[in-house]
């Protein structure tokens, strides 16, 4: 099944494509993996096969524009991800691309959970599960481009989304 593009009020999440490697990598200047390796090795194929659903986020206001990635992955413990351009942080921009792509897990994909691991300092991303009505279950170990980290591990069911979608969006 092709993966769909999703429109929220202020964004655009497209599939990920080889040629969006350029800009993402701009944006990520640090990543030990380059954008057109991780890209064309890891995300395209995953999509491919099914396994992992890759969008990049970009505002309506500059669809050409990528100014960051959202993903849901297939793996245990692990299924949804996001990096955003410092610049963009801070408007609520995160929060309508999660909505999206949590419609799609638990609507499209029909999955019955939610699990999304968090480096414990990563602030932020922890308000938005706690925004999103998810709750922590586990702290483990994770690796990271940094190196191993604290990571704590939040989920939802496709129940407590349905109640938790419209005090989400109302908020």
């Amino acid at each position: 099944m092709p993966i769909p593009t999703l429109n929220t009020p202020r964004l655009i999440l497209q599939p990920l494509e080889l040629n969006d490697a350029e800009q993402l990598q701009s944006i990520f200047p640090h990543w030990e993996i380059g954008a057109l390796t991780y890209i064309r090795d890891k995300a395209l194929p995953a999509m491919e096969q099914g396994i992992e659903w890759n969008w990049s986020i970009r505002p309506k206001s500059e669809p050409r524009r990528l100014i960051g990635v959202v993903s849901l992955m297939d793996q245990p413990d692990n299924n949804r991800g996001f990096w955003l351009d410092p610049v963009w942080q801070g408007n609520g921009l995160m929060m309508e691309a999660c909505i999206a792509v949590t419609d799609y897990w638990f609507d499209v994909l029909k999955r019955p959970v939610l699990r999304a691991p968090k480096a414990v300092a990563n602030v932020r991303s922890r308000r938005l599960s706690e925004r999103t009505g998810m709750r922590l279950i586990k702290t483990v170990e994770y690796d990271y481009v940094s190196g191993r980290l604290p990571c704590d591990v939040w989920e939802i069911t496709r129940e407590e989304w349905q109640e938790a979608r419209l005090r989400v969006i109302s908020s």
